[in-house]
C-alpha cells in the first residue's frame, strides 16, 4: 500500500496551489451568456445507462466550432461494460461549460450489448471505430488535432489507434483515467462487472469471459503483447496524462496503468488528495479527477493541486 503523506504536508501543498487552482477554475467557467449545464451524479448515470446510453449532456453538437482558446475538440471514450450516457454525466457537462466542443462515442457494441453494454468487441476493431469517429469530428470542426479522454478500456483503444495505426499526429492531449494500459487479470474484470451490477447497472456477470474486448485486457493477452511489442514508450507528439487511484481493484496493480515517454505525466490521485478513496468506477464522478483532466487539457502545471472535495464513489 502506498504511504499516505502527513497532514502537514498535505495542508502546505494545498495552500501553495490555491492560486493555481483558482486560476484553473476561472478559465473553465461557462461563458457569461450561456446557461451552465448541470453535472450528473450516480442516479443520473444509472438512468442514462438504461434509457439514454447513446447520448450525454454537452456532447455531440455537430454544429460546435472550436474557439481560439479551446482549439481541440475533446473526444470521450467510456470503459468496459459502460456507455457514454453513464460514464460521462459529470465530465461532459463540465467540459462543455468550460468552452470545449465535446464529442463522445460508444465502441465495441455487439449483439449481447443490448445497445448499452460497451467495450465487448475486440479492441482492434474498436480502434477502427474510433478512427472513423475522429475523422468525422475533424471534418466537422476543421480542427487539425483532437484531445482524447478515456476511462479504463477507453484509454487502451486510443493507444492502439495511435501506436499501431499511426495516428498520434492527430492528437494534442491524451488523458487516461484508470486506463488498462498494460492489462489486468480476469479477477479484476469480474469484480468490475459485479461492482456495476451492485450499483444498479445491468451487467450479466455470467457472460463476462465470452467477449474479446474483455479478454484483450488481460495482462498476458495477445493484444497486450502486440501493443507493446516494440517497447513501452508511447508515440511522440501528444502530451499524455494518466490518472490512477491506489484503490483500483480492477486494473491491477494500479502502477501498471503508468505510461513511459518524454511527454508523459503519471498522476496518482492520492498524492494530490490523500483522503480521496475513489476506486476504478468511482473516478467517473470524482471532483479532483475532473479538475486534473481539465488541467491536463489546458497544459496546466504537471504538479497541479486540485481542491480536495466533491469525491466520487469511495472504494468502488
Amino acid at each position: 500500500m502506498r504511504a499516505i503523506p502527513c497532514i502537514a504536508r498535505r495542508a502546505l501543498g494545498g495552500l501553495a496551489a490555491v492560486g493555481t487552482t483558482l486560476a484553473l477554475l476561472a478559465t473553465t467557467a461557462a461563458p457569461a451568456h450561456a446557461a451552465a449545464l448541470p453535472e450528473g451524479g450516480l442516479a443520473d448515470a444509472v438512468h442514462a445507462y438504461l434509457y439514454s446510453p447513446n447520448s450525454v449532456p454537452g456532447a455531440n453538437d455537430w454544429t460546435c466550432q472550436p474557439s481560439a482558446t479551446r482549439p481541440n475538440p475533446v473526444i470521450l471514450l467510456p470503459g468496459t461494460f459502460a456507455n457514454i450516457g453513464a460514464n460521462f454525466v459529470k465530465l461532459s457537462p463540465r467540459l462543455k461549460n468550460a468552452g470545449y466542443c465535446v464529442y463522445a462515442m460508444n465502441y465495441g457494441m455487439t449483439a449481447p450489448s443490448l445497445g448499452r453494454i460497451g467495450g465487448l468487441g475486440a479492441i482492434t476493431a474498436s480502434a477502427g471505430e474510433l478512427d472513423a469517429f475522429v475523422n468525422r469530428v475533424r471534418s466537422s470542426t476543421g480542427a487539425a488535432k483532437v484531445d482524447i479522454v478515456g476511462h479504463s478500456q477507453g484509454g487502451s483503444v486510443p493507444m492502439w489507434w495511435m501506436k499501431r495505426m499511426g495516428n498520434a499526429g492527430k492528437v494534442a492531449h491524451y488523458v487516461g483515467i484508470a486506463p488498462s494500459s498494460h492489462g489486468t487479470d480476469l479477477n479484476g474484470i469480474v469484480e468490475l462487472a459485479e461492482d456495476l451490477r451492485w450499483l444498479g447497472f445491468a451487467t450479466d456477470v455470467a457472460n463476462v469471459l465470452q467477449f474479446p474486448g474483455v479478454l484483450d485486457q488481460q495482462k498476458y493477452s495477445a493484444y497486450t503483447a502486440q501493443l507493446w511489442a516494440d517497447g513501452n514508450t508511447v508515440p511522440a507528439g501528444p502530451r499524455y496524462t494518466v490518472i490512477s487511484t491506489i484503490w483500483d481493484t480492477v486494473v491491477t496493480p494500479y502502477t501498471s496503468q503508468r505510461l513511459a515517454g518524454a511527454t508523459v505525466n503519471n498522476i496518482v490521485l492520492q498524492d494530490r488528495c490523500p483522503w480521496d478513496a475513489a476506486g476504478h468506477v468511482g473516478v467517473f464522478n470524482d471532483g479532483p479527477t475532473m479538475q486534473l483532466v481539465l488541467n491536463a487539457l489546458r497544459d496546466g502545471p504537471a504538479n497541479f493541486q486540485p481542491f480536495c472535495w466533491d469525491y466520487g464513489l469511495q472504494f468502488v
